[in-house]
């Protein structure tokens, strides 16, 4: 482990509550503030606009997976790039905690990156970063903070659960990408719907779609999703969005995949899912290393930048 990434997670291991509250307060300060041009990236509301310059780590579910997360830092060097280039940034698409016992420490550790490197980490809202409304189920959280910090534990899960509503919607990177975490929302025409998706819920399903919903090849537009939120969409809808938007490939997360990644409507959607191990029980993990100046017409082109553990 590099000595740096070993001290970040030596400090998740042994923080007391008043430590994390303390680094999720500072988190929550320095990105609820972000507006405008920041490094490599735009903020405008909760999206981020992406410059297509340097190169980019883009980092599926986590789920409590703290042995994952540092694999692919340590594997990645991702900290060695954030510190020699600028424009390097790392995307990590939600879905940080629950279902893995270390979910308090793979927070901790994005959060010291994210203070570490302000300007080049980009944190996104899963649906297990969901509002109260939108839970997902099982809710293993709290039953983790009370394990991890005993009679305290509601004070950080408050802490933790305030954070989450300054996470972005979505990332966007001119004729190339759009980053969400679940999936595209059908009515979505324009930036400025993803970027305030969180202002105008529970009216509209806008949130909803980004953070629930995902693709299949059986159906042509949407159906009711078998998780309870969210849509089940097929490629008609891929399309329409894509062309809207101006871009290529739906880069996305939360769907466990049994190789650590997957590709939908015909190269239009990638999944990523970085963790492993139950409740998945996936052979393989994955993540994205890839330079964004590159144009890509199709997911099937990222398989070469896609690696697997």
């Amino acid at each position: 482990m590099q000595t740096g990434l070993q001290q970040i997670v030596k400090e998740a291991l042994d923080a007391s509550c008043e430590r994390f509250c303390q680094l999720v307060d500072e988190a929550l300060r320095l990105i609820s503030s972000e507006n405008g041009r920041v490094g490599n990236f735009e903020v405008v509301g909760r999206l981020v606009r992406l410059r297509p310059a340097g190169e980019a780590l883009v980092v599926g579910d986590l789920h409590g997976d703290l042995e994952s997360l540092i694999d692919i830092l340590n594997s990645s060097q991702i900290l060695k790039k954030l510190g020699e280039d600028p424009d390097a940034v790392a995307v990590f698409l939600g879905d940080y905690g629950d279902r893995g016992y270390y979910s308090a420490e793979v927070y901790h550790t994005l959060l010291r990156l994210k203070l570490q490197f302000p300007k080049q980490i980009i944190l996104m809202r899963g649906n297990h970063e969901g509002p109260e409304d939108l839970l997902a189920s099982p809710h293993d959280l709290p039953w983790q903070f009370q394990s991890r910090f005993g009679g305290e534990w509601e004070k950080a899960y408050k802490r933790i659960r305030q954070l989450f509503n300054c996470l972005y919607n979505a990332v966007f990177v001119e004729e190339r990408y759009l980053m969400v975490h679940g999936g595209v929302p059908p009515q979505a025409k324009t930036l400025d719907d993803l970027a305030h998706a969180h202002k105008r819920h529970p009216q509209e399903s806008l949130l909803e779609d980004l953070l629930w919903s995902d693709p299949t090849d059986a159906i042509s537009e949407t159906c009711a999703s078998p998780r309870g939120a969210g849509k089940l969409f097929g490629q008609k809808v891929t399309d329409a969005v894509l062309q809207n938007f101006g871009v290529k490939v739906v880069i996305r997360g939360h769907e466990p995949c049994m190789e650590g990644y997957k590709i939908d409507h015909n190269g239009k959607i990638l999944t990523l899912f970085s963790r492993k191990g139950p409740p998945y029980f996936n052979e393989s993990g994955a993540y994205l290393k890839v330079e964004l100046s590159k144009k890509t017409r199709s997911a099937h082109e990222l398989v070469s930048y896609i690696h697997k553990f």
